[in-house]
C-alpha cells in the first residue's frame, strides 16, 4: 500500500507542476524579458552618456584613438623581389 501511495503522490506532484507551469510560464517569461530590456536600456544609456561627454566632432573629421602596432616581417619567409611588368 505504501508503494502505491508514493507513486500516486509523485504522479500528482508531476501533473500539478505541469499545470501550474502552463499557467505561470507566460508571466515569468514576460517578467524576465522586461527585466532584461531594462538592463540593456541602462547599459545603452550609459554608453550614450559617455559618447555625449566627448567633444563634438565636425563632419568629415577623422580622429585616430589608437596607433596601430607595426607589423613585423618574418625573415624566414624568403627574399622579396621587386618586379616591373613588361608590356
Amino acid at each position: 500500500m505504501g508503494l502505491l501511495r508514493t507513486i500516486l503522490i509523485i504522479v500528482l506532484v508531476y501533473y500539478g507542476i505541469k499545470v501550474l507551469s502552463r499557467i505561470f510560464a507566460p508571466f515569468l517569461v514576460k517578467y524576465a524579458s522586461k527585466k532584461m530590456e531594462k538592463q540593456f536600456g541602462e547599459q545603452f544609456g550609459d554608453f550614450q552618456k559617455t559618447q555625449r561627454k566627448e567633444a563634438p566632432k565636425k563632419e568629415g573629421e577623422v580622429i585616430i584613438d589608437k596607433i596601430p602596432k607595426t607589423k613585423t616581417s618574418n625573415k624566414d619567409v624568403g627574399e622579396y623581389v621587386d618586379y616591373e611588368e613588361i608590356e
